[in-house]
Order: structure tokens, then C-alpha cells, then sequence
């Protein structure tokens, strides 16, 4: 299956999820996913500043998409020993995870909806996601003894029950010989229905971008 780049698609929120079936990290995956925002960066596209930090990193990521549609090509994926550790250590949370349910868990590559997209770790059940990450033992303690969902995984974790269409989502914190913090959250449509219209926002002003490129110099 095959998908439209983002700046090119209009009224994304009326389709319905596609799955596409390939390994995370892929060059099928990096093809998959050219051109559309997606989950793991939904905090970057909704980043209300202005000016300052915030604003020029979501710059930075319109500017990397555009690329992408420009050039046809996916931006570099670079991953170093401390996310190929994390990758791991996902994995081991996933199957720690899986012996804890009684739903079926499934793997899949990434998820196309409309405009935007996702890489859920696991689908459960019928309704259901798993987000499997790993956190440094003191990160993991500190998460342990909050014990509430952490609000720096919020637009991501929405942004897939938004993409997949499910009702709610489990993220679960490993690392290994410690125990693995594991909270739900369920859809939060308040929040999903800001987000859907900042991705809007965000994808409008990327079409204007290419648009803006490929007239340079004509």
C-alpha cells in the first residue's frame, strides 16, 4: 500500500486508518511515512510559540518534511548506541507487556490517516494501543512515584488514538530490574480535536512552503 504526502491531502480528518505493513525503520517505513507529520512529533507541530525555541523547531521539521516532498527522498534517520539500547529495551517492555494481557497484541509498521500518520508499537485487542518506552532508572523511579500519566508523552499517545482510531492506550516505562511503570489513558476528544486542526494548520502552511520552493527562481 502507499500513501500521499501530507502537504498534498485535503479534509484528512474524514478517512479512515490504512495500515501499512513493513518493519519499523525500514526504508518501506521512511517511504511510508515522506512528507506527513506524524506522531512522535505532534508536540513539535503544536508548539504555540511564536518566537524562540519552540517556533524554530517546528520550523525546522516543516522545513524537513518540505525537503522530503521536494526531493522524494526520506531525511536521514540517524540512531546512536543509546537508541539502539532504547530500541531494546522497547522490545523487552512489549513482551513484558504481552504476558501481562489477555488481549492479542500485534506489531504493525505504520498507520496512515488522512494527513498524518503514526508507528504504534502494538495494537490490543479490538480498542486498544500499547507505547512502549524506556527511561533512565532515576527518570523510571521519579515516573513510579508520580504514578500519573506523563505529560510529556500526551500528544504522541492522543495522536495515535486519533490516527488508529482506538479508544485508549497503554504506555508502559522499562528498564530492566526495575518494575515497568504502566498507565492508561483513554481518548481525550477536547484535545484531539485541538490537535486535529493544529495538524491542519500545520500541513496548509507546509503546502505553502513547497509550493513557495518549486516557484523559486521560475
Amino acid at each position: 500500500q502507499t500513501c500521499c504526502s501530507g502537504a498534498g491531502q485535503e479534509g484528512g480528518n474524514e478517512m479512515s486508518p490504512t495500515i501499512i505493513e513493513c518493519e519499523q525503520g525500514t526504508e518501506i517505513w521512511l517511504r511510508a511515512r515522506m512528507g506527513m507529520p506524524t506522531s512522535s512529533e505532534f508536540s513539535t507541530v503544536m508548539a504555540a510559540a511564536k518566537d524562540g525555541k519552540e517556533r524554530k523547531t517546528r520550523n525546522t521539521y516543516m522545513y524537513k518534511l518540505a525537503g522530503e516532498i521536494l526531493t522524494g527522498e526520506p531525511m536521514e534517520s540517524y540512531r546512536d548506541a543509546n537508541m539502539e539500547r532504547g530500541s531494546l529495551m522497547e522490545d523487552e517492555a512489549r513482551n513484558f507487556y504481552a504476558f501481562t494481557t489477555d488481549d492479542e497484541i500485534k506489531r504493525v509498521g505504520f498507520v496512515v490517516n488522512g494527513n498524518c500518520g503514526c508507528s504504534p508499537d502494538s495494537l490490543v485487542g479490538k480498542s486498544g494501543i500499547f507505547e512502549a518506552k524506556s527511561a533512565f532508572p532515576h527518570i523510571l523511579i521519579d515516573k513510579l512515584l508520580r504514578d500519573d500519566f506523563p505529560p510529556e508523552h500526551k500528544a504522541q499517545c492522543q495522536g495515535n488514538l486519533m490516527v488508529v482510531e482506538r479508544e485508549w492506550i497503554d504506555i508502559g516505562i522499562y528498564w530492566p530490574n526495575l518494575p515497568m511503570f504502566k498507565k492508561r489513558a483513554y481518548r481525550d476528544e477536547s484535545y484531539i480535536s485541538h490537535m486535529r486542526n493544529e495538524i491542519d494548520q500545520f500541513n496548509a502552511e507546509l503546502h505553502e512552503l513547497v509550493e513557495k520552493i518549486r516557484r523559486y527562481g521560475a
